[in-house]
């Protein structure tokens, strides 16, 4: 018999908790999964709710909890869903804003506590940015205690009313380990060549094609690079709503960006890469930072949000929405071998001091400990 289903040597059930899900980005449904792992490991009863696609991505199952099929969303229907999955939990803890909102609706009128961790910052203008200011308030008075992925949204959370907020351990998922065909060596030329950049530098961005990716200022800035030679190729992995506009700019301009999609290879391709781009608007634990820094790549980001946090002098950091700034930095680089050599061995060092997976859980455990006074596990 397990230790999650066993009573505790001290006689005392073992803590249930219940994991919820919101918008479901790569970076908090791959942190649930880390968190299942880690407290089923340490005795404790985990249920996930998230709907069935991301039971079938990230395998919350396969990490010993149980799975509720919840929609994201604050329908009648969903919410008494999670009411009753949430009934015999001894805490729930919400990964997102609109999940602590569910959560918080399905909890009213009971004592059980609720912990939200903010993975990252919505964004909105006008009359919505009005309706989220009212939806962070809502959701940071509730919760016992906001976890936030960065300092900033620690900030923002105590702003909002947040009885208890703490700057959150998130590790980053242990990467794949590439099969006996995968060896690192040989994937990278293949897949230089897949993308049209044998001979010629690739640089590489991730992230969803909307408008505070500050891809559009990513594009600005790839007209400098036409001049250089050989002419850095662009490719930016994602998909979205402004993928047709961005498509269109970079057909009529002549600008060698390549829109690849989405791809589940994103990892692979960053690894190949000879300089990662983050252009974005706003940023907290980017996981295209992180994997850069592992992967050896020297990266270009706007100094935003949480990311000169993270990656302290590891990264050539330049202004938002400054095109200019962007081209000369990548120039920079692609000129100085040396500082890129340099950016490496920074990021091997910085990414040593980030959180790992056990650690994130050990911090997590006693913020539940705190708020359940018991210890069911080891």
């Amino acid at each position: 018999m397990s230790l999650a289903s066993s009573p505790s040597p001290h006689g005392r059930s073992p803590l249930r908790t219940v994991q919820v899900l919101g918008g479901g980005s790569a970076g908090s449904s791959a942190h649930v999964r880390t968190l299942a792992a880690g407290l089923v490991a340490r005795g404790v009863r985990v249920t996930v709710c998230a709907p069935f696609e991301a039971e079938r991505t990230y395998d919350f199952t396969g990490a010993g909890a149980q799975h509720v099929p919840v929609p994201r969303s604050t329908d009648p229907a969903s919410l008494a869903a999670l009411r009753i999955a949430c009934g015999d939990a001894d805490l729930v803890h919400a990964h997102g804003l609109h999940a602590g909102l569910r959560a918080a609706l399905a909890l009213g009128g009971r004592r059980t506590p609720l912990v939200v961790t903010w993975h990252t910052r919505a964004h909105a203008e006008g009359a919505r940015a009005h309706l989220l200011r009212l939806l962070e308030r809502r959701v940071a008075r509730a919760a016992s205690v906001v976890l936030g992925t960065s300092s900033d949204l620690v900030e923002r959370a105590r702003r909002r009313g947040a009885r208890d907020a703490r700057l959150a351990a998130v590790a980053l998922p242990a990467p794949r380990k590439p099969t006996e065909y995968e060896d690192p060596d040989r994937l990278r030329p293949k897949l230089r060549a897949e993308l049209g950049a044998t001979g010629r530098p690739l640089l590489m961005a991730v992230g969803a094609l909307d408008r505070h990716r500050g891809h559009d200022v990513l594009l600005d800035a790839s007209r400098a690079w036409r001049g250089i030679d050989p002419a850095p190729l662009v490719v930016i992995a994602g998909e979205g709503p402004l993928r047709t506009v961005l498509q269109r700019r970079i057909e009529d301009e002549g600008l060698p960006v390549r829109l690849l999609g989405r791809r589940e290879d994103a990892a692979e391709l960053l690894a190949a890469a000879d300089v990662a781009l983050l252009p974005s608007s706003w940023e907290s634990r980017s996981v295209l930072a992180q994997e850069a820094l592992h992967a050896r790549v020297p990266l270009v980001a706007t100094d935003v949000g949480g990311i000169r946090e993270l990656v302290g002098d590891a990264a050539e950091l330049v202004p938002y929405g400054d095109a200019e700034a962007l081209a000369a930095a990548v120039v920079r680089l692609l000129d100085d071998p040396a500082r890129r050599d340099a950016l490496k061995d920074k990021g091997t060092r910085q990414a040593a001091t980030w959180p790992t997976e056990d650690e994130t859980v050990a911090q997590v455990l006693s913020v539940y400990d705190e708020l359940t006074q018991v210890r069911p596990y080891p």
